[in-house]
Order: C-alpha cells, then structure tokens, then sequence
C-alpha cells in the first residue's frame, strides 16, 4: 500500500515502516562511532519503543554490546491499516540487533500490570539470568492498578490557577493564546498514580525479589523540569507533582537496592518532539525556539545524541555528577542561562508572523513527522509499501 500521513492534532494515526526503519539505522550508525566504555551488558528497558527508551535500547546494543529486551506497548499491524510507529521500530532494531549477532527480544503489552512483569522476569531468568541496567522510560495517559485495579488517568493542568500564554499549531503555524483551567478534584492523585515512581518501583522490588538483579545494578528513570516559560503548565503542573514523586522513588530504590550495591537516579532530559511533549500546550512554541537557538549554537541534540551523552559522560563515566537534589542533568545544555536568557527573548517576539524567522517550526514539524516514519531522507514514499511487518524477537 501506499503509506501517507494522517493527523488528527497532535497525534498522526500512520506510521511508515520504511521510514521507522531508516530513523532506526540511522540511530545505529551514530551510536556504533561512540562506544561506551565499561557500559552495560544485559539491559531491560521499559517502553523501548520510541523517543529516549529505543535510544536508550540502541545505545546500550551498540554502544556496549548489550543483550536487551524491550518492554512495551505497541499496536500490530492488521491489513491495510498500518502499525503504530513504535511497532516499525522495534521490528527494524530486532532485525538489525538479530542481524549484528546482538540479543533482542521484546514482550508487547501493559507494562503496568503484573502479567507482563512477570512475563518478563521468566524471559530474563530463561535467557539472561539477571540484568545489570533498567531504564524506565514509559509513557502513558492512564494505568490500572495492578493490585486494586483502578483506573487512573494523567491530566495536563496548572496547579491553583488558570494558565494563559500563548502556543503554536505547528500544522498550520498559527501562535495564539491558551488558558489551561487548573487541577481539581483528584487530577493531581491520578496524575502521579499514572506518572510517578510507584510502578517503578514495583518493577525495581518484583526483579529484586526474582533474584534477576546483578551486582552494581543501575537503574535510571527519565523527567524533565524545563523553563519557566513551561513551569506553570509544566514543573509546577500536574505533571509536575508526578516528577516530584519520580525523583524522590529514586531514593526508596536505592535504599532496596543495598543488598546488591544498586544504584537509581533520574535523569533530566532536554525537551525535544515526542508523542509526549506534542501534547502539552506551549511546549510546541518553546520547543520552535529553543530548537532555533541551540541549533544556532551548535549544541542542538536529539534523543539518541542526549542517551549517548548520558552512558558516555554521566552514568559510565569515571566520576557521575549530580545536582543538589541527586539528579543527573543531561539538560544543561539548554537549561544554560545564555540559551534561557535568547529563548526567554524570542518568546516576547512570538507571532503567527515572525515565528518563521525566529524560530524552527520547521525543525519542529520535521521531528514530529519523523516520529512517525514521514519525511525521512532517503525514503520514497510514492513506492508501494508492506504495512505487514513483524517484530523477530517478540514473545508471545
């Protein structure tokens, strides 16, 4: 068939198999010139499909010679519908993994339910016998408890008061006003149900309690804070109440994780297009500008130049540094106060007008798209395509 893009806001409903792959390969490429010294060798990443979770993947197969299994939640193709994106890729890093003589398997389903924790445990005791790096990178609008089997689901809203400012559609380029009402009820609960540490948590004590941890285990969690332009609907948000609990699981685990000298951290990453992010109103319009002026700068990165950043220079380096609340910041480079400060300035000039000139709204929708599969160099999508793609290494 004949794959096009098909949007519906922030979400295209088409994901490109060709297009995946190549982002897939192109990924490789760039992680198999920058090994990682001492890194790790046999890696389970929750949700390993998309944005820094199949960088992180990548890195670790590539970078270290890894054996990785990939937990996530992905939807098969079926005939004349296409796949989700994270399905194509997954299936293109198997095959290139599988290809390369790397171990890659995959378990499809809810990783917050206790089926495929333990599906997975069984999968590691069978082919690899403990694990030495977790990374937990899962995303997700809602989660059912595993144990009580409520259903919980995220919000996105200003904590106390109503948030105004101004946002793009990156589809048509028009920037306009926004007001976010803010939380009520039991939005803040529910966010940090379905977005803090309590299920990595349970996945950190259900491996433990399996005997599949190894010695000096680590395991990183991803978070963000961000710029005051996207505190309020952000860091000070509801998602942010969900970061504050993520960040201070790190703590909990470690203390578990005495007995085989562990370690958890988490990690703060630079905003970049992700499925996530796209849908957070104004993080589109700081994103065209922060994109402008890092680019600018020469220190723009992407998913797979910050994960390689963070094996290399913070989590397998010889000394890891830490901010004052014990966190690794591979976001220092846009949390510089030169970059804020150019960033902080465009903001005030930000029109429908001139956001062409002063921003990257362009670099913003090409990543968008990307995640997706589309406008990918190198790939002909006028040629007929197999929506029909399986995943080598996926468990049943």
């Amino acid at each position: 068939m004949i794959i096009e893009p098909r949007t519906r806001g922030f979400i295209c409903l088409t994901a490109h198999p060709k297009g995946c792959e190549q982002n897939v390969l192109t990924q490789i490429e760039y992680i198999k010139e920058r090994p990682v010294t001492n890194g790790p060798k046999k890696v389970l990443v929750i949700g390993a499909s998309t944005g820094f979770g199949l960088a992180s993947r990548i890195t670790a197969a590539y970078g270290s010679n890894a054996a990785t299994i990939g937990a996530f939640f992905e939807k098969p193709p079926s005939e004349g519908r296409t796949a989700s994106p994270g399905w194509y890729n997954s299936a293109a890093f198997e095959a290139q993994a599988h290809k390369d003589g790397l171990y890659a398997k995959s378990i499809n389903g809810d990783a917050f339910s206790n089926e495929i924790k333990t599906q997975t445990i069984d999968l590691i005791k069978e082919d690899l016998g403990q694990i030495d790096l977790l990374i937990y990178s899962l995303a997700s609008p809602v989660r059912t408890h595993p144990d009580t089997g409520e259903r919980f689901k995220s919000v996105l809203k200003p904590i106390g008061k109503t948030f105004t400012d101004n946002t793009v559609d990156f589809h048509t380029g028009e920037v306009k006003e926004i007001s976010i009402n803010p939380a009520e009820g039991d939005d803040i609960k529910n966010t940090v149900n379905v977005m803090g540490g309590e299920d990595w948590q349970m996945w950190i004590d259900q491996l433990k309690a399996a005997g599949v941890l190894s010695e000096d285990f680590k395991t990183v969690a991803y978070s963000y804070i961000g710029s005051s332009l996207t505190e309020a609907v952000y860091r000070k948000g509801t998602i942010g109440a969900a970061k504050d609990d993520l960040e201070a699981t790190a703590f909990k685990i470690t203390d578990t994780l005495k007995g085989v000298n562990g370690q958890a951290y988490v990690s703060v990453n630079k905003a970049l297009v992700t499925q996530a992010s796209s849908a957070i109103p104004v993080i589109p319009l700081y994103i065209s500008l922060l994109y402008k002026v890092m680019k600018e700068e020469g220190i723009h990165e992407g998913c797979i130049e910050q994960i390689e950043r963070l094996f290399n220079a913070r989590l397998y380096a010889e000394n890891l540094e830490l901010d004052e609340a014990g966190r690794i910041r591979i976001d220092d480079w846009e949390m510089r106060d030169d970059i804020q400060a150019k960033v902080l300035e465009l903001w005030k000039q930000a029109t429908t007008e001139t956001l062409p000139n002063i921003g990257d709204l362009k670099g913003y929708e090409t990543d968008f798209f990307n995640l997706f599969g589309f406008k990918v160099d190198g790939v002909d999508y006028d040629k007929d395509t197999n929506e029909m793609v399986d995943i080598p290494g996926l468990q049943a």
